[in-house]
């Protein structure tokens, strides 16, 4: 029996034995069968899978800044361009320790603590993943040591980019405008700035940069490069150029423009030259004005505060956005307006005494005594108060807003071009009761027949009224943007006789013309202003009086020079009431407080016997337009016109080009 036992005992153990091996064996077999099938999986099902993981982990891929196209002058001329900067970025959720990171470029940059603090509150106000710009314009020393210890700076991305630069500075500024880093509202209002951000892009903010940003922005270029297990690159493996914004041509004369800017420094004002065929704007400028490079890096609050404390506004476009009174250079119009509407003749004459009386209000003439016995011509030519009250009233202000919107007051003149632009202001009965609320009075009447009271306009519509008088009456279409198929003057004079010709032979046609154009062509360029041109040709010889002969306004500041003479207006606006003891007192313009003395206006056209050019100067707080304005105009039109040809002769370049 114990034999038996054993045996039993022995037979059971191996069992046992046995199955446990099995157990033990089948689970080798089904792990070693699960490595097998994983490995299969993964070296031959997931290869390209994990391959391009694998890659991925050693190639990095950069978006670039899209380059921004061009500005030129009229001659070609780069007048906003871009140049190659340096800049720092990091991504703060790919940095093992912000902290210490920070430290060492810290001391790698000289990075002053107001500069530390902004760059922690820049990456505490957005999201980890975003790109953080630690600097934008690194040196290249400071590019070079980045560089040289990237082994140390985990997280750090040195970026070779693309910044705007402006040659000319404060000369475009206001035409131009600037760029500066694109906001959260410009990305989400404009489709193209979000499809081609990255990190620290700058957009147009004013000016023509703001209103072409489409056309000027660009696309994305890709670079990818193979880097080490610092993130350092090791080299280039790839690199996709973007699309280069579209390059813009523009009117302006550079040299011209120069003159304007020295012409106005120390000054607040604009000036604007346009031809009187092309409409092309040959020159604007606001004053006083700013370098535009400022903002590209982002301005410092002490400048900016500089900037925008001062009281003479150097942010404002006064050229399109400034609203005055036009004072005298409105009696043009005023005596057009009055001859075209048969209210009275040329030979129509009022006796000034240096004042009227009105229902009990007093209308005082610049002239405290008087200017005498005047007719139409040597009131426009000495500028009687008095002479415009009379023919004011006698046309009324509805017929007068007619004419001077007609010769392009009271609309924008570029409004496709700058969005700031604004509209001004000519006044009638209908606007003042909409607009106020009251009714027209008759005063209200006399004092807009000298440019005073509601009536408000641009220096750049003053600059088209008197360049549409000066072609002789004629609708012209103002730009800015060259245009490569643009007509010549004679071509343009053609048109304008053709004009003429259909008008004087078959005027209800023409009149049925002009009506159905009202509605279907709103443009109808090169159609006459007038109803006869005799009296454009009066109101012209009236303006060449004001400058050209004795007791002219403008006669101090004459050219005799037949190749330069030129013929204009000036004027005065007031800017406060003049009070009767004021009046007395009879204070010079220096012994005014500047805040209180009369702007100073001028326009005018030349050469006289060939005109080509309009100008609008207005000097604020000048005093009178005679001595502050007009003597502007006279080395302004040696330098216009003395560059004339230069610029036909690149009209023509263009045109041959063109063709071929």
């Amino acid at each position: 029996k114990m034999i038996n036992s054993g045996d039993g005992g022995s037979t059971k153990k191996r069992n046992i034995v046995s199955r446990r091996m099995f157990i033990l064996t089948a689970a080798k077999v089904i792990i070693f069968g699960g490595i097998i099938t994983r490995l299969f999986s993964l070296q031959i099902n997931n290869n390209k899978k994990y391959l391009n993981l694998s890659d991925e982990n050693r190639l990095r891929e950069w978006r670039l800044p899209p380059v921004r196209g061009d500005f030129k002058d009229y001659f070609g001329n780069i007048i906003a361009g871009n140049v190659e900067i340096f800049q720092l970025h990091v991504v703060p959720e790919e940095v093992t320790n912000f902290r210490v990171l920070m430290f060492r470029l810290r001391k790698i940059l000289n990075l002053s603590d107001n500069e530390y603090r902004k760059i922690i509150k820049k990456k505490n106000s957005q999201k980890p993943w975003e790109t953080l710009i630690i600097s934008n314009n690194l040196s290249w020393d400071e590019f070079s040591k980045i560089n040289l210890y990237l082994h140390e700076l985990n997280g750090a991305k040195p970026v070779l980019s693309i910044a705007r630069n402006y040659p000319f500075k404060d000369n475009y500024s206001h035409v131009l405008g600037y760029v500066s880093q694109a906001s959260v509202e410009d990305i989400n209002r404009n489709e193209i700035i979000k499809n081609n951000h990255v990190p620290g892009l700058k957009v147009g903010k004013t000016g023509l940069e703001k209103t072409y940003e489409k056309k000027l922005i660009g696309t994305n270029g890709v670079q990818r490069y193979e880097v080490n297990a610092f993130g350092k690159r090791v080299k280039e493996l790839d690199h996709e150029k973007g699309k280069k914004g579209e390059n813009i041509r523009i009117t302006i004369d550079t040299e011209i423009q120069k003159f304007l800017t020295e012409s106005l420094k120390d000054k607040s004002g604009s000036i604007s030259v346009m031809d009187i065929f092309t409409g092309e704007i040959i020159a604007i400028q606001s004053s006083p004005t700013f370098d535009p490079n400022m903002f590209i890096y982002g301005i410092g609050n002490e400048e900016w505060k500089k900037i925008t404390k001062n009281p003479l506004k150097p942010l404002l476009n006064k050229t399109l956005s400034g609203l005055y009174s036009p004072g005298s250079t409105i009696k043009p119009i005023v005596a057009l307006s009055a001859l075209e509407n048969n209210v009275i003749n040329k030979n129509f004459k009022v006796r000034c005494s240096g004042k009227i009386e009105l229902f009990g209000q007093t209308y005082h003439c610049w002239k405290d005594k008087g200017h005498g016995l005047m007719d139409l011509r040597n009131a426009v030519k000495q500028s009687c108060d008095t002479y415009f009250y009379e023919v004011a009233r006698l046309l009324g202000v509805d017929r007068l807003k007619k004419t001077a919107e007609d010769f392009g007051l009271g609309k924008k003149v570029l409004e496709n071009s700058f969005l700031e632009e604004k509209k001004g202001i000519v006044p009638s009965t209908e606007w003042k009761k909409d607009v106020i609320g009251k009714n027209w009075v008759l005063g209200e009447t006399l004092i807009t027949g000298i440019g005073q009271g509601y009536i408000q306009t641009t220096p750049l519509q003053l600059c088209l009224m008197t360049a549409q008088l000066a072609n002789g009456g004629y609708k012209i279409k103002p730009k800015i943007i060259a245009d490569k198929n643009q007509m010549n003057a004679n071509q343009i004079k053609f048109k304008m006789k053709q004009n003429f010709i259909k008008n004087k032979f078959d005027k209800t046609q023409n009149l049925l013309d002009r009506t159905q154009g009202i509605f279907q062509n709103k443009e109808n360029f090169f159609t006459p202003l007038f109803k006869d041109k005799k009296n454009i040709e009066f109101v012209l010889d009236s303006m060449y009086g004001a400058t050209n002969e004795i007791m002219g306004t403008s006669y101090s500041s004459r050219i005799e020079d037949d190749f330069y003479q030129f013929a204009g207006k000036t004027g005065t606006a007031q800017v406060k009431r003049i009070t009767e003891e004021a009046r007395e007192l009879d204070l010079k313009t220096s012994e005014i407080p500047y805040e209180d003395r009369d702007h100073a206006l001028y326009i005018a056209f030349g050469p006289y016997k060939d005109p080509r050019y309009a100008v609008s100067i207005i000097i604020e707080h000048g005093g009178s337009g005679s001595s502050a304005a007009a003597p502007i105009a006279k080395d302004l039109f040696k330098l216009i016109i003395d560059r004339h040809q230069l610029r036909e002769n690149k009209r023509n370049e263009i045109n041959s080009e063109e063709n071929v």
